[in-house]
């Protein structure tokens, strides 16, 4: 009987589209039907095993596959079993044309399915030709066991062989190149159930040289635990150079469908694993903002009481330590809470970006440890901090002029009390009641010369009474003692005044008495006693203690003190006039030989004294240069110290000025990809970091300003606290901006962005940024989205508005421009696609348990959901079962999908 070519032709794409792929009938089968005898044999057994794994399903098998299947009844009950579809009613008859039909109705359901059958006729079949058998059966192995499967868009063999290199890539000893020796040794079939069943086998045990050993251990684990049958010898295997290909990847298949279902499970318990390590990861990053936010919010509690106090010390030294502990806060303990601050800000906002990009609803802080919250705080703690350092400086000046105004109060106190020392005593004698006429009028003149020199002295007494006010208008500490010396000397003077007009109301009811007078002693004592009272002024002047903060002003006292000395020569004339008077005296007593009694009645003054004085004087004229000229040097060396200040800060100032400028152009140009603008901001930023020295060094410059208590600096406008704020907004700008590039990477990795596209949203807000601020406000943002392409009315625009300013600024940023130009076309998860993954490990129920969950996820993710998943409460679910369908809207911020 000659053969029957039957061949069906489909327009079908797929099998246009694979025809020299296995869809079609190997070649093999038309070189004049040659079969190697060890593949023959591979093959019979293979292919007997396989078709008999599917016939059991129908409670029958075949022992031969040429004779079993030669009738074709079998052979339709095969397929049937295979595809799940019902084949034509099969002829009963026993003839050969009985069997003939039913054969052609098989082979006709299988081009039914798009397949080419070259070669392969009825006749052959029914007459028992074993080649052309085990052609048809490797079709229909190819059809139904090999085509469907598909890995990253290949199929059949190549899908199948992609699938096991993934699958026993990890594993040692095993390279999957091909169906036929890279399976000789074992390794890679345990490989494959080890990989999907640990448990079944000890990978570390087996051996490369071993390979019939491995083979076994394959055959017999996949038989009894997995439901393969033993299709393959191991001897055969390994004896054959290279093993029959068909036999190979028929046996391989079987594993490909029977962990199907765990590949499924695998991938849904990976989605789950991603959603959950995003969720524990942001959880984890609030934990530490909300921790860091309190620390910091407890800082600025503590701090600012200290600050607050305002209780002045009562010494300068007291106060100078209050000083230098605010300038170790403004060094040591202030910068790392900037810093902190900064961070906190970054952190906050890469959360926020992290959350947004997998879909999350957006973090909200505790109640009043919003950034907002921080920043206010902030800003309270820098109104103190300056407040306080204004406190503290003025209380020094104050602390300095109190202690030069006590010392000048003592001085002055002491000169007086010895001026005053004996002088009630003296007024209270009542000498002139038994003394001469001669003396009468002695006392009288003398009397009159201590009036003169009671007056002269007026001014002292007043100038102590105003020294004590100024002490306490600026509230000295020991005020009450200055207030009882003080009132103990008026009360003496006033006590001096009413003795003074008493003795002088006693005198003048004797003046009558007195006729002659010694006019050259009562000279003498008119004259001396003034210049006395101005040589006094001098020594108090040329001792006086003073206080200045600038070159003008000691050049103000040098101005004085000359032109004191320019008066030293006509006092100088009134000294030798005044020493003319007393030798004179002794002139006309030598003369008339008057016996002299060695005292002038009219005053105390001796010319001894005179001479002594004026010695002094011009011993303390130039100690008073000296001084002076020590103060020179002094405010020389201050204004040095300006100069130096002010020429680090007029460079230090511009400089932090241009970087804030360069690194805001930085922020907006386009030239370059996000990775250079971050290359070029890091750069900025060891620059930066570099720069640290000079203010250090400024900051030194800065301590020994305040040290030498200079407190202006007519050379700068830059104080300290100026460029201390501009560097602080540097290095928090920078940081800012690093974020922002950082965020902006982290936005156009997480949403597929181009670096074209990139740069063309970039520049398309660079032309609606009027302002250059890296800020639209909604005019200009509206009229960037219609340049774009929308379709804007009022309600649309209002929508998109709230999602770019969603807290009402009046401003989109270009962070908030990106976000929305990608959101719409965003492939994140969504609370579906997770709903889903765990639907398919709860196999399709409404409920998840706990084993399941533990069998199917990792410990740390399992427990994660366990803890967090509510009861499920429907009738359907056992006792501990959980709702997986409410938490996976939970974990997007979603009530109810």
């Amino acid at each position: 009987m000659t053969a029957v070519e039957t061949q069906v032709s489909y327009s079908n794409s797929y099998t246009i589209q694979h025809e020299e792929a296995y869809m079609t009938q190997e070649d093999d089968w038309d070189r004049d039907l040659l079969l190697d005898p060890a593949w023959e044999k591979q093959q019979r057994k293979t292919f007997t095993a396989w078709c008999n794994s599917h016939l059991r399903k129908a409670g029958t098998q075949i022992e031969n596959i040429e004779e079993d299947f030669r009738n074709g009844l079998k052979l339709m009950l095969l397929l049937e079993v295979i595809s799940g579809e019902r084949l034509p009613k099969p002829d009963k008859g026993k003839m050969r044309f009985h069997k003939i039909a039913n054969v052609n109705k098989a082979l006709d359901f299988i081009c039914s399915k798009g397949v080419k059958l070259v070669s392969i006729g009825a006749e052959e079949i029914v007459d028992g030709n074993g080649k052309m058998t085990l052609g048809m059966i490797w079709t229909i192995i190819l059809r139904f066991a090999i085509q469907d499967i598909s890995v990253e868009e290949t199929s059949a063999k190549e899908g199948l062989l992609l699938w096991c290199q993934r699958k026993t890539a990890p594993y040692r000893n095993v390279n999957v190149q091909n169906f036929h020796i890279s399976w000789k040794d074992g390794l890679a079939l345990c490989a494959l159930i080890h990989r999907h069943r640990p448990d079944l086998i000890d990978y570390s045990k087996l051996r490369k040289d071993d390979p019939i050993g491995n083979l076994n251990t394959a055959f017999e684990v996949a038989e009894k635990f997995l439901d393969i049958p033993k299709m393959l010898d191991a001897e055969d295997i390994v004896n054959t150079p290279k093993p029959d290909e068909k036999a190979i990847m028929t046996y391989v298949s079987c594993f490909y469908h029977a962990f199907a279902g765990a590949e499924q499970a695998e991938t849904a318990a990976n989605r789950i694993c991603k959603v959950l390590a995003v969720n524990q990861e942001n959880e984890k990053l609030m934990e530490e903002y909300e921790k860091l936010a309190s620390e910091l919010l407890e800082w600025i509690r503590r701090t600012i009481p200290w600050l607050e106090n305002r209780v002045a010390e009562q010494t300068m030294r007291a106060m100078q330590q209050k000083l230098e502990d605010f300038r170790d806060y403004r060094r040591i303990h202030k910068p790392p809470r900037v810093q902190e601050k900064c961070q906190l800000e970054i952190n906050f906002n890469t959360l926020q970006t992290k959350l947004r990009l997998s879909n999350r609803p957006a973090f909200m802080p505790s109640e009043g440890k919003m950034v907002s919250d921080i920043a206010n705080a902030w800003k309270g703690l820098e109104g103190v901090e300056k407040g306080y350092e204004e406190w503290l400086l003025t209380e020094i000046r104050r602390l300095e002029r109190l202690d030069h105004l006590a010392e000048k109060f003592k001085q002055k106190c002491s000169m007086h009390e010895s001026w005053t020392g004996g002088k009630e005593e003296l007024l209270s004698q009542k000498d002139y009641e038994s003394a001469s006429l001669m003396e009468i009028r002695a006392l009288m003149r003398k009397h009159e010369a201590f009036e003169s020199d009671l007056a002269a002295h007026q001014d002292r007494v007043e100038q102590i009474a105003a020294i004590a006010q100024e002490l306490n208008e600026l509230d000295y500490h020991d005020a009450a003692t200055v207030n009882a010396h003080c009132q103990g000397i008026c009360d003496q003077w006033d006590n001096l005044g009413t003795l003074t007009q008493k003795r002088r109301d006693s005198l003048e009811r004797v003046e009558k008495l007195w006729e002659t007078i010694d006019q050259l002693y009562l000279e003498f004592a008119k004259r001396a006693a003034p210049f006395n009272n101005w040589m006094d002024g001098a020594m108090e002047d040329l001792q006086d203690m003073f206080i200045v903060h600038s070159i003008e002003e000691i050049q103000s006292l040098i101005t004085a003190h000359d032109q004191f000395k320019a008066t030293l020569p006509e006092a100088d004339k009134e000294r030798m006039a005044t020493m003319g008077i007393h030798n004179e005296i002794l002139k006309i007593a030598q003369t008339y030989g008057i016996k002299l009694s060695g005292i002038n009645p009219y005053t105390n003054l001796s010319p001894q004294d005179i001479s002594t004085k004026w010695d002094t004087v011009k011993h303390l004229v130039p100690l008073r240069d000296q001084m002076l000229q020590e103060e020179v040097a002094r405010q020389q060396a201050n204004e040095r110290l300006r100069r130096q200040f002010a020429a680090q800060a007029n460079i230090i100032g511009p400089w932090i000025q241009t970087k804030m400028e360069e690194i805001s152009h930085v922020s907006v140009d386009i030239a370059g990809s996000l990775e250079e603008q971050m290359n070029s901001l890091k750069q900025y930023e060891h620059n930066i970091i570099n720069y640290k020295s000079n203010m250090d060094k400024l900051e030194g410059d800065h301590q020994l300003s305040q040290e030498s208590l200079i407190f202006d600096n007519k050379h700068t406008n830059y104080t300290m606290e100026h460029v201390r704020v501009g560097w602080e907004q540097l290095l928090t700008t920078i940081a800012r901006t690093i974020n922002e590039v950082e965020n902006q990477i982290l936005t156009r990795d997480a949403k597929g962005i181009s670096q074209e596209q990139l740069n063309e949203f970039r520049a398309s807000f660079n032309h609606f940024d009027r302002k250059r601020n890296g800020m639209m406000d909604p005019d200009d943002f509206r009229a960037c989205l219609i340049s774009m392409g929308y379709d804007l009315g009022e309600v649309e625009f209002a929508r998109i508005m709230t999602l770019v300013d969603p807290n009402n600024t009046g401003v989109v940023t270009f962070q908030a421009f990106i976000d929305f130009m990608t959101r719409e076309t965003a492939e994140t998860d969504t609370a579906e696609q997770v709903m889903a993954s765990f639907k398919i490990l709860a196999s399709d129920k409404n409920y998840i348990t706990m084993d399941e969950l533990r069998r199917e996820l990792p410990p740390e993710q399992a427990e994660y959901c366990i803890s967090r998943m509510t009861r499920y409460i429907g009738a359907d679910g056992p006792s501990g079962a959980l709702d997986y369908i409410s938490f996976s809207s939970a974990l997007y911020g979603e009530s109810d999908l």
